[in-house]
């Protein structure tokens, strides 16, 4: 048993999937960081110095009455809060990720399609004699109608049918 996990937990998808998971969480924590120190702050200051993170509503006072200087004067006394600051917060904590997930994803994509995409065998050959491009199943040009090297035998392709 203790061999079976440990091939399972060694397997090159566990690995990848637990350094994305690490990375994602590192990841997570600078946008966040981005979305409460960088961006709110201007934004607040653009809806007439509004901060955000204490922005709620009282659904129950506490021990002490209202109203609260902050959230977190309201939550020391106790109060039931409706914080959709936090959430707005959280919101575009989300939307930039998600964006900036979708980005990756889509690199990725663009990548593997390159990668996986063959050269289409060519569908025209160069006549030898006079340089046209002709079908790749033909026998002669008909620009010079020379007979074309390498074409089968049109007899063989009339008996053939």
């Amino acid at each position: 048993m203790l061999k079976e996990f440990k091939e399972f937990a060694l397997k090159g998808n566990v690995v990848d999937m637990a350094v994305g998971i690490i990375v994602g969480g590192a990841f997570g924590s600078i946008v966040n960081t981005l979305v409460s120190e960088v961006m709110m702050p201007p934004l607040g200051l653009l809806t007439g110095g509004v901060d955000f993170s204490n922005l709620y509503v009282v659904m129950k006072e506490g021990v002490e009455p209202g109203p609260y200087a902050a959230l977190a004067n309201a939550r020391a006394a106790g109060a039931v809060t409706l914080n959709y600051g936090l959430f707005l917060n959280a919101l575009v904590s989300f939307t930039i990720m998600a964006f900036s997930v979708f980005i990756l994803v889509k690199a990725i994509n663009r990548l593997r399609q390159k990668a996986d995409a063959a050269p289409a065998p060519p569908s025209k050959k160069t006549c030898p004699y006079c340089l046209t491009l002709v079908p790749q199943q033909a026998s002669r040009c008909p620009a010079c109608t020379s007979e074309l090297p390498g074409a089968a035998d049109p007899g063989a392709r009339v008996a053939a049918k």
